[in-house]
């Protein structure tokens, strides 16, 4: 049974929805599911914008074959290779044996890569190229390394719909909404729209911004994106939030307390910080990274003004999971961000030096002051150098 939605007079929403499994790409936590979206228009000429995840293929066949009403498929534009977008391709192309794939060269030779031949009827496009479908116009602009290198786009110049692939996505399913202003997006999906940017596109800042600047010379009305909710109004809203976070801007002036705590004693330390911050009027939130996934984490270190890395030593190194969110983090071109540290160590307190010895190959990173040193719990007196550190930090929010 078919389930759709329309999304203008003659594009029909023909994705489908994952709740089962609970990761994505088998790395990062989807505990509200996962969307795959795909667009099909009914034109002179048929035309479906990407297939979906295999964890979708039934529904989104049976979506297909309904929005089709009869209709032979002419094309089928693939904005993005990988397996969550073009996995169902090969089954599709048993189904419809005389569509055209239309894509990049680059995405082509990839399709032969995962399919072992390249499409027998394609139209490989280059930035810039045209196809008319009767009524609409869809030009094709490159966009490599958002996130993939055979990555495109396609602007709709007669509904001003841009297809945007990876671009403006979010973690969720669809729990039938379609559009952003459906729901309340800042409080339920911006948190999750922030993650997926951060942990799937977020490493190529200088690539999405060269994206942005090509959307900026269009008249964009509506972002269809492979993943999440639709933008039909305040498109300037999620085009100001990719602006922002592929510039490496902050969104908050505040303080993130990522810490590792193995018996509870940097822990302790670390609340003491917060305590003082709060205190101050600086907004605070702290996570602990042996039980948080590091994907939200680092969405946060993202979003955060100031950060105060805490850990143990351990092995004589950092405490792993620690050690694990920087290697993330500088993974994903972690930059611009102002930053302190507290250490541990009962013999050999040996962590604060190896963080910022990972800090110092990342871009544009502050460190406020020597790290503040526990051996093994805080000794008596030593709260004040954690009132120290806080006012260290409440002045630079002053500068």
């Amino acid at each position: 049974m078919y389930c759709v939605r329309s999304v203008t007079d003659d594009l029909l929403w023909v994705g489908g929805n994952d709740r089962q499994h609970p990761l994505f790409e088998s790395a990062h936590p989807v505990p509200r599911g996962m969307a795959y979206n795909s667009y099909l228009l009914t034109d002179e000429k048929t035309v479906l914008f990407d297939t979906v995840d295999r964890a979708a293929q039934r529904q989104f066949l049976e979506n297909l074959e309904h929005g089709l009403a009869g209709r032979g498929l002419d094309y089928v534009v693939v904005h993005h290779v990988e397996p969550d977008h073009a996995a169902t391709l090969e089954d599709l192309l048993l189904r419809y044996p005389e569509v055209t794939v239309v894509c990049t060269q680059r995405a082509l030779d990839f399709l032969a890569q995962f399919n072992g031949a390249v499409p027998k009827n394609h139209l490989a496009v280059k930035d810039g190229d045209v196809l008319s479908t009767g009524r609409h116009s869809l030009t094709f602009l490159t966009a490599p390394m958002v996130h993939w290198p055979e990555v495109m786009v396609s602007y709709d110049s007669t509904e001003k719909i841009l297809f945007s692939a990876d671009a403006f996505g979010a973690f969720g399913a669809l729990n039938g909404v379609l559009f952003a202003d459906e729901v309340n997006f800042e409080r339920d999906w911006l948190a999750e729209t922030r993650r997926y940017y951060f942990n799937i596109v977020g490493k190529y800042g200088v690539q999405t911004r060269s994206l942005l600047k090509k959307a900026a010379a269009l008249d964009i009305q509506m972002l269809c994106p492979l993943h999440g909710l639709l933008w039909r109004r305040d498109v300037d809203y999620i085009l100001e939030k990719y602006t922002r976070w592929a510039g490496y801007e902050p969104e908050l002036r505040g303080v993130l307390l990522p810490f590792a705590s193995i018996y509870g004693n940097t822990e302790t330390a670390a609340n003491i910080l917060a305590c003082r911050l709060a205190e101050r009027g600086i907004p605070v939130e702290m996570y602990d990274v042996s039980v948080t996934h590091p994907s939200y984490v680092m969405a946060e270190c993202f979003r955060y003004s100031h950060i105060v890395f805490s850990s143990p030593t351990y092995n004589n190194g950092i405490f792993v999971t620690m050690e694990n969110l920087f290697h993330d983090l500088a993974a994903h071109n972690f930059q611009n961000r102002t930053v302190a540290l507290i250490q541990n160590g009962t013999w050999g307190p040996n962590s604060g030096k190896l963080m910022i010895q990972l800090l110092e190959g990342q871009k544009n990173i502050r460190l406020l002051e020597a790290p503040v040193t526990l051996k093994s719990a805080l000794a008596p007196g030593q709260e004040t150098e954690l009132k120290a550190l806080a006012d260290t930090i409440a002045a630079d929010f002053n500068t």
